[in-house]
């Protein structure tokens, strides 16, 4: 069995309405081969989240489009130790590619 540390929590999940709206509207973003990132510092105590997004447009078939999110948060899982900032963040991945990349 895993421990807690080393899994992607439901605390670490941007979820909410008003909080990804709130992401969005920070106008802090960039682009990175595949992926389009926007981030917002965090108010109060809370975790870092994140938010990973793969659209319609490029890959139509939801078997795809959850094999790149399962990727995405498998990696964000096992490189989240080296990530490390000073306030709490909420990051949004959305990736933006018609090629499945390993």
């Amino acid at each position: 069995m895993e421990s807690a540390g080393r899994k992607f929590s439901k605390a670490e999940r941007l979820t909410g309405r008003t909080e990804i709206s709130a992401l969005f509207s920070a106008h802090h973003s960039g682009f990175v081969y595949p992926f389009r990132y926007v981030w917002a510092e965090r108010v109060g105590d809370v975790p870092s989240a994140l938010l990973i997004s793969v659209g319609k447009k490029y890959h139509k078939r939801a078997v795809r489009r959850n094999l790149l999110k399962r990727r995405i948060r498998e990696a964000y899982r096992l490189n989240k130790g080296s990530l490390t900032v000073e306030r709490p963040i909420a990051l949004g991945l959305i990736y933006c590619t018609k090629e499945i990349l390993p």
